[in-house]
């Protein structure tokens, strides 16, 4: 079989701790090149994985390799410019979420994968845990009826990341494209991806840190965290995302999404999702159904094999997509959608009211 080469463009944490581990257990696939514009990082993160070239540029790597594929880890505001770049050098495309900076990238990238005929997945891991597809695979039977109700939630008590992650010109949001953006997709997956029409939400700036200058370890150099994510540190950091963000989606069929995330809340710990329909409903912390028995409502753990890890489950995903030419779960039209129901939070929360999603 022949190995499918790939580059890897954004050499931070998502990629060395979480995608490069899946790459060198496979022996189908080759790391044939990686970018970054830390060139030195890009160096050293060839020397550890012993990729044999390294670049300071996308376009750098794509006048040097022909990858089948591209990795694409930048930060949030370089995935629209990496990715189209990729798309037009007739490679297929793995992006880590969000998928662009804002709504117009995304769509220029929508035209770019279209035109150029290539696959593109957006990198968003919850939806490939295997309790998360088995709970796909019931509603696509039927067992819960009609999918009218969801609720999700990713809430941290004080868990804000430094450098540039909560800078809006490089990440484009704070909890809402961090984190809050996992859980919706993964309660929208669940519910069938019905197509998403308005939004109505708050974005609160109440509790995060917002300072000019940031706080710099003097021994480390590092910008002050208080997770263990710190994305790198940039001269014209400034800390203006939101800390929290709540609200509800409409989709076309008639369902609704109840969503809340947050990086830092007075208030409990929350990360679950749940949906309900017309038989049946789902919760996945714990994993359990919910079903009608006449008028009782009857609690049933699900049972199953539901080992294996979301990253290894998401890249398998990719390559058997490439090797055997199907369509990505999450794939480029999915990425444009849930882009517009990102951007839509903020808007609604600027306007003060519900507002249609154009996308």
């Amino acid at each position: 079989m022949e190995k499918i080469k790939i580059a890897v463009v954004g050499t931070g944490n998502i990629c060395r701790s979480a995608h490069m581990p899946v790459y060198m257990k496979r022996d189908d696939v080759e790391v044939i090149a990686c970018a970054d514009i830390d060139f030195e990082k890009a160096k050293k993160f060839a020397e550890d994985f012993g990729i044999p070239a390294a670049y300071s540029s996308v376009e750098e790597l794509l006048a040097n390799c022909k990858p089948d594929y591209v990795d694409v880890c930048t930060w949030p505001a370089a995935h629209g410019p990496v990715s189209i770049a990729a798309a037009n050098a007739g490679c297929h495309v793995m992006c880590e979420k969000p998928i662009c900076h804002n709504l117009e990238d995304a769509l220029a990238l929508r035209e770019a994968v279209e035109r150029n005929g290539v696959k593109f997945m957006l990198a968003v891991p919850l939806r490939y845990g295997k309790e998360a597809v088995h709970a796909r695979k019931l509603v696509d039977e039927g067992v819960l009826g009609d999918v009218y109700y969801g609720k999700t939630a990713y809430v941290r008590q004080r868990g804000i990341p430094g450098g540039w992650f909560s800078c809006t010109k490089y990440a484009g949001g704070g909890p809402i494209i961090d984190i809050g953006v996992h859980r919706i997709d993964l309660a929208w997956y669940m519910m069938g991806c019905p197509k998403p029409v308005s939004v109505s939400a708050t974005a609160s700036y109440k509790i995060g840190d917002y300072r000019e200058e940031p706080k710099v370890d003097p021994v480390t150099g590092k910008v002050s965290a208080t997770n263990s994510w710190s994305g790198a540190q940039v001269a014209d950091y400034k800390f203006d995302v939101e800390d929290s963000a709540s609200g509800v989606f409409r989709f076309e069929n008639g369902a609704q999404l109840i969503f809340e995330t947050a990086w830092s809340f007075n208030g409990p710990i929350n990360n679950s999702t749940q949906i309900a329909g017309e038989k049946a409903g789902i919760t996945l912390e714990p994993f359990k159904l919910y079903r009608a028995d006449g008028e009782k409502l009857i609690e049933e753990k699900i049972e199953g094999d539901f080992a294996g890890g979301i990253f290894e489950n998401e890249i398998d995903h990719f390559i058997d997509c490439i090797r055997n030419d199907k369509t990505p779960s999450s794939n480029i039209e999915q990425a444009v959608q849930l882009q517009a129901m990102l951007m839509g939070i903020y808007e609604s929360s600027k306007a003060g009211h519900e507002i249609k999603l154009n996308y």
